[in-house]
């Protein structure tokens, strides 16, 4: 008879990791003003974004769910959830703009992809499959800059000044990034998990990240 063990690795703040993270979760289990993932890039400069994640969480209040800061500006890129309302905040170069009538019951895992396009302002988000309207954010510059790329809590200066009354309480799992707008049918392939490409910014399958705190890396349950 065969047992399968779950493995939970609680990792400290160190030394980065390149990992595949196929079939795993970053479980975010408290709140705190400390603990959080650093998502490492070699790129600096992006005329679009798209950003693609599943979460889980049976919080309420608000929350930052992906935090990119650049020295200048701290808001460079950022998907933020408004307390008590299904709402999402999206921040690109420090423009921002809500998109509202979203549906997140809790303790459900949700999959969300976020597009940007500097040439052209326009920002858009799909949430478990389903396009929302697209809305004007801030146009005319590329997010440019070393960028600090936070999950677990939303970055008030630059890879700091974390709000304990923000941070995020749940799960994390199959984040990717793309300097490009993808197309409505690769966003439906990665929403079915199903031959995508993956991110050229952050790629789930090979992600070079740190941790700082009691985060764990823990199996992927459905």
């Amino acid at each position: 008879m065969e047992k399968f063990l779950v493995v939970m690795v609680m990792l400290a703040s160190c030394h980065a990791e390149t990992q595949d993270l196929s079939g795993k979760v970053f479980v975010f289990p408290k709140e705190t003003n400390k603990d959080h993932v650093k998502l490492l890039t070699s790129k600096t400069s992006f005329n679009a974004l798209t950003v693609c994640l599943r979460f889980f969480t049976d919080l309420t209040r608000n929350y930052g769910l992906f935090s990119l800061a650049t020295p200048g500006i701290t808001n460079d890129f950022v998907l933020f959830k408004i307390n008590m309302v299904d709402q999402i905040k999206m921040h690109a170069r420090d423009g921002g703009t809500d998109f509202r009538s979203l549906s997140f019951p809790p303790n459900s895992w949700h999959t969300m992809c976020s597009t940007w396009e500097s040439e052209n302002g326009i920002g858009q988000l799909w949430v478990d499959g389903q396009p929302t309207i697209k809305r004007f954010i801030h146009s005319g510059q590329p997010i440019s800059g070393e960028p600090i790329t936070i999950l677990g809590q939303e970055q008030d200066t630059y890879g700091g000044g974390f709000d304990i009354t923000q941070s995020f309480v749940g799960m994390i799992s199959r984040l990717h990034a793309w300097d490009y707008v993808l197309s409505p049918s690769e966003i439906h392939r990665y929403m079915k998990n199903s031959y995508f490409t993956p991110g050229n910014v952050f790629n789930w399958k090979a992600l070079e990240f740190k941790i700082t705190g009691n985060i764990l890396v823990d199996e992927e349950v459905m």
